[in-house]
């Protein structure tokens, strides 16, 4: 560990697990200094959501130009990289197998390490890429497509999930209201854009499981209201609008609630909000009202550093290389379930 730390390292990151593919570059000394993404979003529109197979076939065709592109724009060779990152779960599983062979393969051709990463733990390590970071410990609110949890944060893999979504992720429900109100692939942002025109005043909507105690989530059933909502609407762009400013504030608030309950149970001051709803601005309005309250801080990624990308993996990647972390062997393996809670007792087994 001490010789990494001793020495300028340089780890190359990919990202695979979904629908964007990822690479960046990682100096340990200049930070971020390659950042390449495609986002496959027009490839899976007119499906209204995201196709497996097709994610696949993409990564297939965009992953290793992509790395080509990040070496000249970092203006280094492959004798330059001290490891190769990757991300290993959770995600969909021949997304991951495109990102996990590519790795593999660049770290046997160029006789370097590969390292596993965990998607999740890179979105909660991407604010450390901002010039303010926030120091251990804190609390971490993860919000996604495809995750929303609480996360007490106590060190650099020491992570207990303290709450969690038992159903939709509230990106999730983001996109399924969206697209129950006819706007286009992904969602999420377009509601949020919608919501800007709406007086959310016009409509009651419930702020689900703040009425008992704990700190889980639920937002299917507050999907279900919304989608209530706009059946019995006139289908008009104000009404439209007032649902969706009403359904946005029922989620941000929901979730303030629970972050000042979890700020309250760990006695943390300073949170991390970090996954692609972080950029909610609504979302940011809110924790920032809340965290001036109580005298802390909040932290967020910058905007391309929201949504997946290989800069948090690339980052991950080195602390877990000057950690002493790499996989063993050349076998392929991937975790399209892997637990945050599992990462680094996983990554410390390799």
């Amino acid at each position: 560990m001490q010789d990494h730390q001793q020495k300028t390292v340089v780890i190359l990151g990919i990202e695979s697990s979904c629908d964007e593919t990822g690479v960046a570059i990682y100096h340990s000394e200049r930070g971020i200094i390659a950042h390449q993404l495609y986002s496959q979003v027009k490839v899976h529109q007119e499906y209204g959501g995201v196709v497996p197979e097709l994610a696949s076939r993409d990564h297939v065709r965009k992953l290793m130009p992509l790395i080509k592109t990040s070496l000249d724009e970092a203006k280094m060779s492959p004798e330059h990289i001290d490891a190769v990152a990757y991300t290993q779960g959770p995600g969909l599983i021949g997304a991951l197998l495109v990102g996990a062979c590519g790795a593999k393969a660049l770290a046997m051709a160029w006789d370097k390490p590969a390292i596993g990463v965990h998607h999740l733990e890179g979105h909660l390590l991407a604010p450390m890429l901002e010039e303010k970071s926030p120091e251990y410990p804190f609390l971490a609110l993860l919000v996604s497509g495809g995750h929303t949890m609480l996360v007490d944060v106590k060190a650099l893999g020491d992570y207990e999930i303290i709450g969690e979504s038992i159903d939709d992720a509230a990106g999730e429900a983001f996109d399924k209201t969206a697209k129950i109100m006819g706007l286009d692939y992904p969602g999420g942002p377009l509601l949020a854009k919608l919501a800007e025109k709406g007086d959310g005043s016009e409509e009651k909507f419930p702020r689900p499981m703040t009425d008992r105690p704990g700190l889980d989530f639920s937002f299917s059933g507050l999907k279900t209201f919304a989608a209530n909502k706009v059946y019995a609407s006139d289908k008009s762009e104000q009404s439209l609008a007032n649902i969706a400013e009403a359904f946005q504030q029922a989620v941000v608030d929901t979730l303030v609630i629970k972050c000042k309950r979890a700020i309250k149970q760990t006695g943390h001051n300073r949170l991390v909000v970090a996954g692609g709803v972080s950029a909610n601005l609504s979302l940011r309005e809110k924790l920032a009202e809340l965290m001036s309250k109580h005298g802390g801080e909040v932290f967020y990624p910058r905007h391309e550093y929201c949504t997946d990308n290989g800069a948090m993996i690339a980052y991950a990647g080195y602390c877990q290389f000057v950690a002493g972390n790499k996989d063993k062997g050349q076998e392929i393996q991937v975790n399209p379930r892997w637990p945050l809670s599992e990462a680094m007792t996983s990554q410390l087994g390799r």
